[in-house]
C-alpha cells in the first residue's frame, strides 16, 4: 500500500485577486497565468509525481464541489471533502487527517494550498520526497520554509534554530519562532539576520504525528472530527459535517498547532514559489513586454504605459495609455482600474460593493 496521501486546500474566495477571482469562482479555479492550467490542476499534477491520484483528497467548500471534479476527473467524488462553512485550516486540516485515518492509520500526509505558483518543480519534489523520509521516521510536524529575496510583508516567517542531521539533508532545521506578516522595518530585520525563512504553507507530517499534535494542543477540534470515524464514506457524513463545523471553531493550522509544538520543524528550499496572492505578486511572475507591463488578452494597445497589470478578457478590445504602475482587470460585468502600491485596498472594495451593491459583483 502506497502511504503517501496528499490534502490539497482549495476552499478560500481569494478576494484580494478581484474582479477575476469571484465568490461563484475563486483563483484557485482560473487559468491565471494564461497558461492552459488552472491554479488546482497545477497543483494536483505536481503532486501526481509523489502521490497516487487514489490518495488525493480535496477540502473545499460545497459550493465548489463540482468545478473541483470538473477541472480534476481523475478524483472520485468521495475524495472532494466538502466544508459546510469556512473555518480556516486548523478544521480542514482535522478532517482530512480523520478522514484518511478510516483508510490508512500509517498515512504519511503532505498539506498544500490549491494556488500558488512553484516554477523549479524537480527540485520541489525532491524537497518533498526528501521531508516524506523524514516525518516517516520521526514524530515531527515540518514545513517548507523559502529563504526570502526580499523584505515581504505579507508573508508568515520562520526563525530557524540549528541545523538538524537526518540522512544527509543540509537544509533541515528546528524551528525558533514563528512571526505573522512583520512590518516593512521588521522585515528588512529578518531577511539581513539571515535567521528567517518565508512560511510556505505547506506541510509534512505523519497521521501519527498530526493527531497527536491536535490531541495536545487543539482537543476541542481533534475531539470533533474523531466521532466522525462510523460517519467517513458513509451517507450519514454531510449531516455530521453540518453540526461538527457549527460548532467548530474558526482557527488555522499556523496558530492552533504549529506555533505551540514543539516538535516543528523547517526545510529550507529554494523551487521557485509565491503564494500568488495579489495581483503584485501575479506581476512578479508574469512575462511583461519592453515597459515592464503583464498583459493578459488578445486585444490590448497600450501607449506611454510602464509598470502595470491589464488583464482582460479574450474577446474585449482595450486601449489603456498613460499609467504608470496600475491594475487594470476586467471579468464578466466588472471593471477595476487601481494602483498597484494600493492594492491592498481591494478587499475594502469588496466589501464596500457587496454592502451597497449586493453579491452580484463580488
Amino acid at each position: 500500500m502506497n502511504n503517501t496521501y496528499c490534502v490539497i486546500m482549495a476552499g478560500g474566495i481569494g478576494s484580494r485577486f478581484w474582479p477575476l477571482s469571484k465568490t461563484s469562482r475563486p483563483k484557485q479555479f482560473i487559468d491565471i497565468l494564461g497558461n492552459g492550467e488552472t491554479l488546482i490542476q497545477q497543483t494536483y499534477r505536481r503532486l501526481l509525481k509523489i502521490c497516487p491520484s487514489e490518495n488525493f483528497l480535496v477540502v473545499t467548500n460545497q459550493i465548489y464541489k463540482d468545478l473541483v471534479l470538473e477541472q480534476l476527473p481523475d478524483l472520485d467524488a468521495e475524495q472532494v471533502l466538502c466544508e459546510p462553512l469556512r473555518r480556516n485550516t486548523a478544521p480542514c486540516v482535522a478532517y482530512a487527517s480523520h478522514k484518511i485515518e478510516s483508510k490508512n492509520k500509517n498515512a504519511n500526509i503532505i498539506v498544500a494550498p490549491s494556488d500558488h505558483l512553484i516554477s523549479k518543480e524537480d527540485e520541489f519534489i525532491n524537497e518533498l520526497q526528501k521531508g516524506i523520509s523524514f516525518v516517516e521516521k520521526n514524530d515531527a510536524l515540518l514545513t517548507l520554509g523559502i529563504k526570502p529575496c526580499r523584505p515581504e510583508t505579507g508573508y508568515g516567517y520562520i526563525q530557524i534554530n540549528g541545523n538538524v542531521s537526518f540522512d544527509g539533508a543540509t537544509n533541515l532545521h528546528k524551528v525558533k519562532t514563528f512571526t505573522e506578516k512583520p512590518d516593512a522595518k521588521m522585515a528588512q530585520v529578518f531577511m539581513d539576520s539571515g535567521e528567517f525563512y518565508w512560511n510556505s504553507g505547506i506541510f509534512l507530517w505523519s497521521l501519527k504525528s498530526i493527531v497527536k499534535a491536535f490531541e495536545e494542543h487543539l482537543g476541542e477540534v481533534n475531539d470533533l472530527f474523531a466521532k466522525g470515524s462510523k460517519y467517513y464514506y458513509t451517507e450519514g457524513e454531510d449531516a455530521f459535517l453540518n453540526k461538527t463545523y457549527s460548532e467548530c471553531p474558526n482557527i488555522s493550522i499556523d496558530y492552533g498547532v504549529m506555533e505551540k509544538a514543539s516538535n516543528v520543524y523547517v526545510l529550507c528550499a529554494d523551487f521557485g514559489w509565491s503564494d500568488l496572492g495579489t495581483w503584485g505578486s501575479l506581476w512578479d511572475n508574469s512575462d511583461k513586454d519592453k515597459n515592464q507591463n503583464a498583459m493578459s488578452g488578445n486585444n490590448i494597445k497600450v501607449y506611454d504605459t510602464e509598470n502595470s497589470i491589464v488583464n482582460v478578457g479574450s474577446d474585449k478590445l482595450v486601449v489603456v495609455q498613460g499609467l504608470d504602475g496600475y491594475i487594470v482587470a476586467e471579468s464578466d460585468n466588472t471593471l477595476m482600474i487601481c494602483k498597484k502600491e494600493d492594492e491592498q485596498q481591494i478587499r475594502q472594495f469588496v466589501n464596500d460593493i457587496r454592502i451597497s451593491k449586493g453579491e452580484e459583483y463580488v
